[in-house]
């Protein structure tokens, strides 16, 4: 709050009545178009190629301004490049993807899930909070910039993937061989992730905006047991089913060790400290000593326990073929999210001792090591840049660094950066998170009018050439 930060010129934004009635038509039609991903194999191509439509519809002036360079990669992803006026500035990322989960009005919607229904404020469906809210508010940010004759000293990308949902091979990773080819690099990219959580954290006075700097790496490992089948008349003593139903015991009743403290889990805490009361201040200001204690209350709850340890999940167990016939073979997969202080490696080995049982096979299907830590100091532009613009908006709120528990498109982006930033000032209430690809999905119209703005103040905040002094480093009477 105190930094001098440098003069920009900032043009401000006030939106009429009639530019609100659009930019939230906008919104829904984007919203009603079923943008969904069931698989790698099975996306749904015709409400993509409808999709681009809506774009060009929406946004003429991003799609004819001749600042503007747009290509279309893998066929339905998009990548806009604005370039800047000071070249020597290093260009920033902002990314968002256009596919969507499934949805079914049987599940116990309120409103059908493309249907975009606006109930008391809110408007209701699939991908309004993840993940298109962020699609069109940057988009309709880059619109009205453009309007008012804007023109970027720092050259900014705008990168939408069309199949995040699925791990983003086909479009993020077509992205990022296109700007690989061309020699770019960013001085950031900020993709979605946390957001504004009010109320969420108990104990904690007033709004957190946490800005994820990391992500857990995440694996899907394959368990089997076969042996000869058989007649059930004449059982042995252990069946596939039995041996392998023992061994997932063990991994649950045996979770991944406790590592709160190791990662960037330990600075979300130590950033939020003085929002708390005694004793919790004292317990955060001080976790040098009281890490294993703080790791141990929060493991007793799954939605902080994944924030302590690598998280051990059997989600699909198949065995058997007919009731009287011993099945000869018996498979299990278990999901992992793995925390930032191990390594891929490090948790298959732990698995392997687990289990302890050469009869059980053990495959992994697929895996990635946690993501790079972002900066996240006072001299982290990109960091800064955001927190900024966050308390511009929103001074009442207090922002700290966060890790991911999840993973997004960005996590292919590494080798084009050394920070990656997952936020969107999306406003989280008790209850909210579990909206998130599950059913009542919704965003008030005030938050997504506050994410128009926010992109476009970031946009021009992000012309700053530096940040202002460290705060150690100016001397005060």
């Amino acid at each position: 709050h105190l930094a001098q930060w440098e003069k920009t010129d900032n043009i401000s934004l006030v939106i009429e009545q009639h530019q609100r009635e659009q930019l939230l038509a906008n919104f829904r039609a984007a919203i009603r178009i079923p943008t969904v991903s069931f698989s790698e194999a099975d996306i749904n191509i015709t409400a993509l190629r409808q999709f681009d439509g809506l774009l060009r519809k929406a946004f003429p002036t991003v799609f004819s301004s001749s600042l503007v360079h747009h290509e279309l990669v893998a066929n339905y992803s998009h990548l806009f490049w604005v370039p800047g006026s000071q070249p020597d500035l290093l260009p920033y990322l902002l990314l968002a993807h256009i596919d969507v989960v499934p949805a079914s009005e049987s599940d116990g919607w309120e409103a059908p899930p493309f249907s975009a229904k606006e109930i008391d404020g809110f408007i209701y469906g699939r991908g309004t909070i993840d993940d298109k809210s962020a699609v069109m508010s940057i988009l309709q940010a880059l619109e009205y910039l453009l309007m008012k004759g804007y023109v970027p000293r720092r050259g900014f990308y705008i990168g939408l993937g069309h199949d995040e949902e699925v791990s983003g091979f086909k479009g993020a990773v077509s992205i990022v061989r296109v700007l690989k080819q061309r020699g770019v690099q960013f001085s950031f990219v900020l993709d979605e992730g946390l957001a504004i959580l009010d109320g969420v954290i108990r104990g904690l006075e007033g709004p957190a905006a946490l800005i994820g700097i990391s992500e857990k790496g995440a694996a899907t490992v394959k368990l089997s047991v076969s042996m000869a089948p058989g007649h059930s008349s004449m059982p042995p003593s252990e069946t596939t089913v039995g041996i392998l139903a023992a061994a997932v015991k063990r991994l649950e009743e045996n979770p991944m060790p406790r590592l709160f403290g190791y990662g960037p889990e330990r600075e979300t805490f130590e950033h939020l400290a003085h929002k708390f009361s005694f004793p919790m201040k004292f317990i955060m200001s001080n976790l040098w000593l009281f890490s294993s204690l703080l790791g141990r209350v929060l493991e007793r709850k799954p939605d902080t326990n994944a924030f302590v340890r690598t998280t051990t999940a059997v989600t699909m167990f198949n065995a058997g073929v007919k009731v009287n016939i011993l099945p000869s073979l018996a498979e299990a997969y278990v999901n992992l999210r793995i925390h930032s202080a191990q390594s891929l490696q490090e948790v298959l080995d732990l698995i392997q001792s687990t289990v302890g049982d050469h009869r059980v096979k053990m495959e992994l299907v697929d895996g990635f090591d946690p993501l790079p830590v972002s900066s996240s100091d006072e001299k982290s532009f990109g960091f800064q840049i955001i927190k900024k613009t966050v308390l511009d908006f929103f001074p009442s709120v207090t922002v700290a660094p966060g890790i991911c528990i999840g993973n997004t498109d960005s996590r292919h982006f590494k080798d084009l950066t050394n920070d990656i930033y997952r936020f969107a000032p999306l406003w989280f209430k008790p209850g909210d998170a579990q909206r998130f690809h599950g059913i009542n999905e919704r965003i008030s119209k005030k938050n997504y009018e506050e994410m128009v703005m926010f992109y476009f103040s970031l946009i021009q905040n992000c012309d700053v050439q530096r940040l202002p002094e460290p705060h150690s480093a100016v001397h005060e009477l």
